[in-house]
């Protein structure tokens, strides 16, 4: 027998009414317009009673009619406002109900994020939960035929969010809808200022600046900035009201706002069926972002490596950080390498290829561990300072390679550009690009690679895996002048 999740608040957030409803649906859509361009991946539209946010929630839905016959499955992303919850929650239910019919939810996509630890079924969170389910009249009207994966968001972290996008981001066929109020009950003023503030916030990919009193979703939107950071989509703010604006007082008034969310590297989010292609324009996409990281505050980088060495020379720890101190962009999770040479001979190399915590964070802890920690070398001393150079690559995500056998990786790498991490029977080692300048022909460079992870340089077997990824690479030995970086950290 079909389980359904009834609707909680038709008659009272929208009209109970299946004629009445589709009336003021496609009312407040015909209203809203259309707009030529891209269709957004991901949206973030208001949840209150029609009267008050749905002329602000359109804007957003009216962006995403021209791929109407495309989108097939929708993620639903909203908080909790009656039934805490840890982490994110699934429904036990096959379908969610609306006067306009039921929507049934994705298995297929259910059934994979159940693995992730910080997702579960906790049915007593939906069942008169309200900004998830006034979401589905909208999607009722512009979509022919599709599924939901709804989940309510209580106490979790932008990370563990946006790890649930990341495993159901799929292709053009399926969309993101994060539903979030503003402010609440403030002065209309007050309100206005509040809103504005958290609409840059939005615009700039910066969830640490909204506060739990900003947006009642905040920690959906966080987790979907995250990953909108991480990917490179682009945003537009499509609307920004409040209730004063639309049927209420101003003494108490409720923000509202709506946003889109484009994807800028395969052609407005077209997905390309090559896999190889597409981690390929992945990459790039990275690479292009990470260039202008660099550009922007490599130097930056490159003073806190060195001032962690010159803090481990005194202190015997890495350098502490705050990170609020520096930009957005090295506030961002971000996978590092740090690798010191002296006289041009390897003096230490530390790093990781998953993105765990913040640029600024990985690069000073990676930096100590180079210089006191590479098991390959003692721990650095005073004397060896002088001749010391240093680099700080930033890596992209590894992309698991498909591949048949030895000749299928080597045929698959590009040299110069990419890094690879091998792995078989529980013994694993990882190349940076950077390895290329002295281990030019594929072959050499797999050989010692296995070398390196502690096999054989003929070893293969079935049980081979390998990933790619690029990385994006800043030396003292770039600057003009490289003494400054250690006089600068020594002070």
């Amino acid at each position: 027998m079909t389980a359904i999740r009834r609707a909680a608040v038709a008659g009272q957030f929208y009209p109970g009414n299946a004629r009445e409803l589709t009336a003021t649906v496609e009312h407040y859509l015909a209203t809203a317009g259309s707009e030529a361009g891209p269709v957004p991946k991901a949206i973030i539209a208001p949840h209150a009673g029609y009267i008050y946010s749905g002329a602000v929630a359109a804007r957003a839905y009216a962006r995403i009619r021209p791929a109407a016959e495309r989108i097939r499955r929708v993620i639903l992303l909203g908080p909790c406002h009656r039934v805490a919850v840890r982490g994110l929650a699934l429904s036990s239910a096959d379908a969610f109900a609306t006067p306009l019919g039921a929507v049934p939810i994705d298995r297929e996509a259910t059934d994979r994020i159940r693995k992730l630890p910080q997702v579960h079924i906790f049915d007593a969170t939906h069942l008169e939960e309200h900004a998830l389910e006034v979401h589905l009249p909208f999607l009722q009207v512009l979509l022919e035929d599709f599924t939901i994966v709804p989940l309510v968001v209580g106490d979790a972290t932008a990370e563990e969010v946006a790890g649930v996008l990341d495993a159901v981001w799929g292709g053009p066929e399926t969309l993101i809808v994060i539903s979030s109020d503003l402010s609440h009950y403030e002065s209309y003023d007050r309100a206005r200022q509040l809103d504005t503030a958290t609409c840059h916030a939005v615009e700039s990919l910066d969830a640490s600046s909204i506060g739990p009193h900003d947006a009642c979703g905040r920690i959906p939107m966080a987790g979907l900035l995250h990953l909108a950071r991480k990917r490179g989509l682009e945003v537009a703010t499509l609307d920004l009201r409040n209730s004063g604006d639309t049927a209420g007082p101003r003494d108490r008034v409720v923000g509202y706002g709506s946003w889109a969310f484009f994807e800028t590297g395969n052609g407005q989010g077209e997905q390309d069926d090559d896999e190889t292609s597409a981690d390929t324009s992945g990459h790039e996409a990275f690479a292009a972002r990470t260039r202008r990281l660099m550009e922007k505050h490599g130097e930056t980088l490159l003073h806190l490596a060195a001032a962690s060495v010159e803090f481990g020379l005194d202190r015997g720890r890495s350098l502490p950080v705050n990170v609020r101190d520096y930009a957005l962009d090295l506030r961002d999770d971000g996978a590092s390498f740090v690798t010191l040479k002296r006289n041009g001979d390897l003096r230490g190399c530390i790093g990781t290829a998953t993105a765990r915590q913040p640029l600024v964070k990985d690069v000073v802890e990676h930096a100590y561990a180079a210089a006191f920690q590479d098991p390959r070398f003692p721990a650095l001393s005073r004397r060896e300072t002088k001749g010391l150079s240093l680099s700080v690559s930033v890596l992209s995500e590894p992309a698991p390679m498909h591949i048949e056998n030895e000749h299928d990786l080597l045929a698959q790498l590009r040299p110069h550009v990419d890094g690879l991490i091998i792995r078989d029977a529980g013994r694993q080692a990882l190349f940076l690009p950077a390895v290329w300048e002295s281990l030019p022909d594929p072959v050499q460079f797999l050989r010692h690679l296995k070398l390196k992870a502690g096999m054989t340089a003929a070893h293969w077997s079935a049980g081979v895996l390998a990933w790619r990824f690029v990385a994006e690479e800043i030396s003292t030995d770039d600057l003009d002048d490289p003494a400054a970086v250690w006089s600068l950290a020594a002070d």
